[in-house]
């Protein structure tokens, strides 16, 4: 379930320094199976309840990967929105997410470099209060000019 979704496009014409967009996400055990699936990703932690209880975290946990992918979802959806192209992404893990967070996933432009087209997104996901994953996103937005 993803909520707070606009799809479309701000071309980087209209974006302004402030900006925001943001998703929620209920992160499922079927969501970290299909992650697993898809990424290859089988590590213990993730998918065996046992296991994972004697880890530091104490109970199975998220990927990480999920929960960014999250802010690629508000970039590729909504802020810039379709057309944007990733260049980079850097992130760091604060807090682990678990079967059943609600995961609000935010990004905010901080720079705009029109002659570039490269635009700077300041990303962070929460599970309530606790900021869960932060790091910034350098996108090429679309452009009318382009079109």
């Amino acid at each position: 379930m993803l909520d707070n979704i606009t799809t479309g496009t701000i071309v980087i014409e209209d974006l302004e320094i402030g900006m925001k967009r943001s998703l929620q996400k209920l992160v499922t055990d079927q969501d970290i199976a299909l992650f697993a699936q898809i990424s290859t990703d089988h590590n213990p932690v993730h998918l065996d309840d046992d296991y994972a209880r004697d880890t530091i975290f104490e109970g199975r946990i998220a990927h990480g990967m999920l929960t960014a992918g999250l802010i690629s979802a508000v970039i590729g959806e909504q802020l810039p929105g379709h057309g944007t192209v990733y260049l980079g992404q850097t992130l760091k893990f604060m807090a682990p997410v678990r079967p059943g967070d609600m995961v609000l996933a935010e990004v905010e432009v901080t720079e705009i470099d029109h002659s570039r087209r490269r635009v700077t997104l300041a990303t962070h996901c929460k599970v309530g209060k606790t900021v869960v994953l932060k790091g910034e996103a350098v996108v090429l937005a679309p452009s009318r000019k382009f079109d």
